[in-house]
Order: structure tokens, then C-alpha cells, then sequence
């Protein structure tokens, strides 16, 4: 089966971005030809160099023009959908589908924005976008207290839409550690019945950082996709 991921999060800051880039890149590794696709950005200084968007098409060692891979950007950081509604607009939910309908047909890594109920326009979350193209979710959470709440709300409104959950990833965010990290992964494998990577540690240097992700996710990437 050709892999294709959304990945989504329990909140901002998550490492969704980063967890895009690992799953991008091992796909390249075993000899794929994967599309990163990041249709909504927000926070973005420049509308010509949207960070995320680009930091997915160069791990997809992609050439695929910027407003396939990103139809959507806003120099607000906040909800999409909110920092269009500022401006006086309504993203094109066309544009995002006819986006969409150029990086569908391959492996490809959609990451959201934010959370599944952060709005995208006046109609449509998140979660309306991953019902619409119908990938299996990759959800990161926080490694540490609070995450078991937050990952069980995901979990339950994915489920309520019959969204399928390839797994949770469970990332820190902060440098500082807390008891939870002890029993957050199994708990939530337990109660939720659901394969729980991670957690990955908190690392600046980026080049740590993005090994750390490929490593917590690799399980994510078959034998025969990776060439083994």
C-alpha cells in the first residue's frame, strides 16, 4: 500500500512539523517519491517563504510549486481561519481540494494546523479536512502531564468520525521531565488499544532533533517501503 499520513496534534507546538519531516524523509530513504502537503500556515513573517510548508517540500526533495504545497497563508499567527476572518476572507475550500487532487496520488505527509477543532474557514475544522481525504491520522501529543486527557479527546472525536489512527506520538516539548512520562505511553496504549511511539526527547539541535523523530517513527514506514 502506498503510505500516506495526516498528521495532526492535541494541541500547537506539538511537533507536528517535525514528525511531517521524519516521515518525508524515510520515505525518501527507501526509494519513494513522497509529496509534503501543508495547506493551511499561519505565522507566517513572509508570505513568499512559509517555514513549514517549505521545511515539508525540502525533506520530500520536492519541486512541486509553493501554492500546491501551500494554497493557504497568513502573516497572523493564529487559527487559519480566524486570521483570514481578520483580513476580511474566506479561504477557498476549492483551492485547498484542487490542491490536494496534485499530491494525492503518491506517498504523501499532510500536516494540519494546530489541533482538530482549530478552524480552517467558516465551515470547516481540521477534522472536516482529514475526514475529506480520508488518511489515516498520525496524532502527536505532549510526552507529559495532561496528555493523557488531551490524547483521549483526539482519540474520541477521530473515532466519533471514523477516522483511523495509525498511531499517537508522544513528544516533549520542554527540557524539564515529569513522573507522568512513567505511565503516559502505556495508558494510553492500554485504554485507547492503539500503538503509542516515543516518547521523543527534547533536543535544540536540529539535526539531533530530526534523527530523534526518524527514529521514534520508523515502525510507522513498512519492511517493503523502506526496501528491506
Amino acid at each position: 500500500m502506498v503510505p500516506r499520513f495526516f498528521v495532526t496534534g492535541t494541541d500547537t507546538g506539538v511537533g507536528k512539523t517535525q514528525a511531517s519531516r521524519a516521515l518525508l524523509s524515510l520515505f525518501v530513504d527507501a526509494g519513494l517519491s513522497p509529496q509534503g502537503f501543508k495547506p493551511y500556515e499561519s505565522g507566517c513573517p513572509s508570505l513568499s517563504a512559509p517555514s513549514d510548508a517549505l521545511s515539508l517540500r525540502e525533506a520530500a526533495r520536492s519541486d512541486l510549486p509553493l501554492d500546491v504545497v501551500c494554497p493557504h497563508r497568513f502573516r497572523a499567527p493564529l487559527a487559519p481561519g480566524i486570521a483570514a476572518r481578520r483580513l476580511g476572507r474566506e479561504p477557498d475550500w476549492n483551492t485547498t481540494l484542487a490542491a490536494w487532487e496534485r499530491v494525492r496520488h503518491g506517498p504523501v505527509v499532510v500536516e494540519g494546523a494546530g489541533g482538530l477543532f482549530v478552524p480552517l474557514d467558516s465551515s470547516h475544522d481540521v477534522i472536516d479536512l482529514i475526514s475529506t481525504l480520508g488518511l489515516p491520522v498520525l496524532l502527536v501529543a505532549r510526552a507529559g502531564l495532561g496528555t493523557l486527557n488531551h490524547t483521549a479527546l483526539s482519540l474520541e472525536a477521530l473515532a466519533a468520525r471514523n477516522i483511523p489512527v495509525a498511531a499517537v506520538l508522544l513528544s516533549r516539548s520542554t527540557p524539564s521531565r515529569d513522573p507522568s512520562e512513567r505511565d503516559n505511553a502505556a495508558l494510553i496504549a492500554e485504554r485507547h488499544h492503539i500503538q503509542v511511539l516515543g516518547p521523543v526527547p527534547y533536543l535544540v539541535e536540529p539535526r539531533r532533533c530530526h534523527a530523534a523523530f526518524r527514529k521514534a517513527l520508523a515502525p510507522l514506514v513498512s519492511k517493503r517501503a523502506r526496501g528491506r
